[in-house]
């Protein structure tokens, strides 16, 4: 009898081992799901930002909150060589540590890191020690995982986490670090694309408008708070004929007034800028075509009827009565909207008006 009793407890005991066991691979294959299905929210969370309407250094910032959240980490910083000196591009660290922070790649213990481009972990082993790099700061972070950044195997940073906790990445998997690292440079790999268009962003003398280049940075995030909006293009007809026939500075006064009429007679929310040469671009944010048509025949009747007096060679104006320069313009629509690529509703504006006949004089909707 106390035999049958000790096989039932064993086989019970067996039958349990075996049960937890089932449940546990259940459960670790549930965790795993849900790891790989929280890495995929967190790349379409990259994603998004990467295509929103904001500055660089915005969504550098953006980034790094969703590190922070996504993965919950401590401390996350991202630090940029900008050419002349490192830079904290974000941080959710006190910035009174910024100092040090962006002067890692100084310290001792990473510099075979960045050389071999290999991540390093850093922790103390008691509650009174400190991390080699800290200076001023005791207690805020006991463990760190240091990763150098590179694009095409150029160094450019670097991208450091900490934790309060001693040893806390000890057993980790730095192989999900790595991919978030090269997110990281994916990722900025294409905004900095977006910061070289935003600097190079520049007034153009003349008419004091901004370069095309504006549409792309500040310009967008106005007009990306509508969901339809109207590009125009036009193009000054005639503006080589007028430097021809009376001379550049003749010229340059056309663009002086013809810009400085547009720019009283359009609201601040619309976008006006030089586009090239003799072409401007207006966008009229929120407006579609049917609402923009009408206001453009008006635009371009009132210009077209200037008499624009020409200017002397010694940027004078003459005091006779000389033939007055006349203005032609050609103009085209489209439609734009938000989410889509601007940069390819301007080139078919652009490439129409470079195509159209020299004489053509009139408001297209493409």
């Amino acid at each position: 009898m106390i035999i049958f009793i000790i096989i039932l407890l064993v086989s019970i005991i067996i039958g349990l081992i075996v049960y937890n066991t089932v449940v546990y691979k259940k459960v670790q294959s549930f965790k795993n799901l849900n790891d790989k299905l929280s890495g995929y929210q967190i790349l379409k969370d990259f994603m998004d930002t990467v295509g929103e309407t904001m500055p660089v250094d915005e969504k550098i910032k953006k980034i790094n909150d969703i590190i922070i959240e996504g993965y919950k980490i401590k401390y996350s910083t991202i630090v940029i060589f900008n050419g002349n000196t490192y830079e904290v591009k974000a941080s959710n660290v006190q910035e009174k540590h910024w100092e040090v922070l962006s002067n890692l790649h100084n310290e001792e213990i990473f510099k075979d890191s960045i050389t071999t481009a290999t991540p390093k972990y850093v922790t103390v082993n008691a509650e009174n020690e400190r991390l080699p790099y800290q200076i001023i700061e005791f207690g805020r972070a006991k463990s760190a995982l240091f990763f150098p950044l590179y694009i095409d195997n150029v160094y450019i940073g670097y991208w450091i986490i900490e934790s309060g906790e001693m040893h806390a990445f000890d057993n980790i998997d730095t192989a999900n670090f790595e991919l978030i690292r090269d997110n990281i440079v994916s990722i900025y790999k294409t905004v900095s694309y977006q910061k070289i268009v935003e600097s190079t962003v520049r007034k153009d003398l003349y008419s004091e408008l901004n370069s095309a280049e504006y549409l792309y940075g500040e310009g967008r995030k106005v007009i990306d708070k509508y969901t339809i909006s109207t590009v125009c293009m036009f193009r000054i007809s005639n503006l080589e004929e007028i430097n021809q026939k009376f001379n550049r500075e003749t010229g340059n006064e056309v663009i002086i007034q013809l810009s400085d009429y547009i720019k009283q007679s359009i609201s601040s929310e619309y976008i006006f800028v030089r586009y090239m040469g003799p072409k401007f671009a207006i966008v009229f944010s929120g407006i579609d075509n049917d609402g923009v048509e009408e206001f453009v025949k008006d635009i371009k009747k009132n210009i077209e009827d200037m008499q624009i007096e020409p200017i002397t060679n010694n940027t004078k104006k003459t005091k006779k009565k000389p033939v007055a320069a006349k203005v032609k313009l050609n103009f085209a629509l489209s439609t734009y909207y938000k989410g889509t690529a601007l940069e390819m509703v301007l080139e078919k504006l652009e490439k129409y008006l470079d195509n159209a006949p020299e004489e053509e004089n009139s408001i297209s909707i493409i």
